[in-house]
């Protein structure tokens, strides 16, 4: 093969595609760092480097605010942000193994792995957005409906600002909550596409609102109707019979790991984008880890085998993305049942590809 042929691969493109991304905020985060953190000693001869960790490098080291985006300490000033990462740790909603009130914790630690570039996009973050991480909100563990009322009013309070929240939970019990933060600021519908193993919609578990209740109680919501929700992955052994009777009697949209497999995951995308959208104004994308086959993410609250494989599940995100969101969850990482990080590594790169690919088709930045 010549280098001419090559030249026409994807690989090549994204080599070619570099050169035109800006680094003003890199260098704009070396001089920051050289001012506040000190510069390095006498010995050093990268002299961008500074005494004391205040960027992106060394990943090993500094805050672990998400991908080592500023810490916003004063949430009033949320709008003057694109994006605000917001972790909600609860997991009171658990109906078997607890743990996921550490995932945002968990999902923080890890993006120090990555940069803020994605190569096939040829998308720099740090360049195209202005993100915050605005912290956890204050829950309260022994109270799952106080929790709920202090997790929509956060919310609330990110969108009314104008900025696009990345919320991390947590268990799944909080797509209700976080649906009712949004949907009153929505000038119409609001559609939802769920990626999930389990349908999630019954009204109660053991008497409560637990996590495989959000989407009775979030479509109850006048502007969420359960015919723009769309749930992508659905199967196996744990989809309780009680939600798949609301789910029936609401007539949601139910597309299992067999259809996937059957009509291709571009498909599914056109068919859920199709669901979603149909007279809404807008889509939230609600990510269960679970929704990948349990091989891959270990670290959840409910693994199941057979579902989606990580290339599938990010193809999926990146064709619903492209369409614009409103905002988007990542739900039920486990740090406590994680091994070397990979389910919370596999959150990360949802989110992350979620925002690169609506950069990539101008709908991030939001118009205000």
């Amino acid at each position: 093969m010549s280098s001419d042929q090559l030249n026409d691969f994807d690989g090549m493109k994204s080599v070619r595609l570099e050169a035109e991304i800006p680094t003003t905020r890199a260098d704009e985060e070396i001089a920051r760092s050289l001012e506040y953190g000190l510069e390095a000693a006498p010995s050093i001869k990268d002299r961008t480097i500074s005494l004391f960790s205040r960027g992106e490098l060394p990943h090993f080291a500094g805050i672990n605010t998400f991908l080592k985006a500023p810490f916003l300490e004063d949430v009033r000033k949320v709008g003057e942000y694109d994006v605000a990462i917001l972790g909600e740790p609860l997991d009171t909603g658990t109906t078997y193994r607890a743990g996921t009130r550490f995932g945002p914790q968990g999902v923080r630690r890890i993006s120090a792995l990555y940069t803020s570039y994605n190569f096939e996009l040829g998308v720099d973050l740090r360049e195209s957005l202005r993100i915050a991480d605005i912290g956890d909100v204050f829950v309260i563990p022994a109270n799952i409906e106080k929790s709920f009322d202090q997790i929509a009013l956060a919310v609330s309070h990110v969108f009314s600002s104008g900025t696009f929240p990345v919320l991390i939970g947590g268990d799944h019990s909080l797509g209700y909550p976080n649906i009712r933060g949004i949907a009153p600021h929505v000038d119409g519908n609001v559609g939802i596409i769920h990626l999930d193993r389990h349908i999630d919609i019954q009204e109660t578990d053991m008497d409560e609102r637990m996590h495989t209740t959000p989407w009775f109680h979030a479509t109850n919501i006048p502007n969420a109707p359960p015919s723009n929700l769309v749930q992508v992955g659905i199967g196996g052994w744990q989809v309780p019979r009680a939600g798949v009777k609301v789910g029936r009697e609401r007539k949601t949209n139910v597309i299992s790991m067999s259809d996937v497999e059957r009509l291709g995951i571009e498909k599914v995308a056109e068919i859920a984008l199709d669901l979603a959208w149909k007279n809404a104004k807008a889509v939230y994308l609600s990510f269960d880890i679970d929704s990948l086959d349990a091989g891959f993410v270990p670290g959840t609250g409910w693994p199941e085998p057979g579902g989606f494989t990580p290339r599938e599940a990010l193809k999926l995100v990146q064709l619903i993305a492209k369409e614009g969101l409103c905002a988007m969850e990542v739900v039920e990482v486990s740090p406590p049942y994680d091994v070397s990080d990979t389910t919370a590594l596999m959150a990360l790169r949802v989110i992350v590809d979620a925002l690169a690919t609506m950069v990539y088709h101008g709908k991030l930045p939001r118009k205000r």
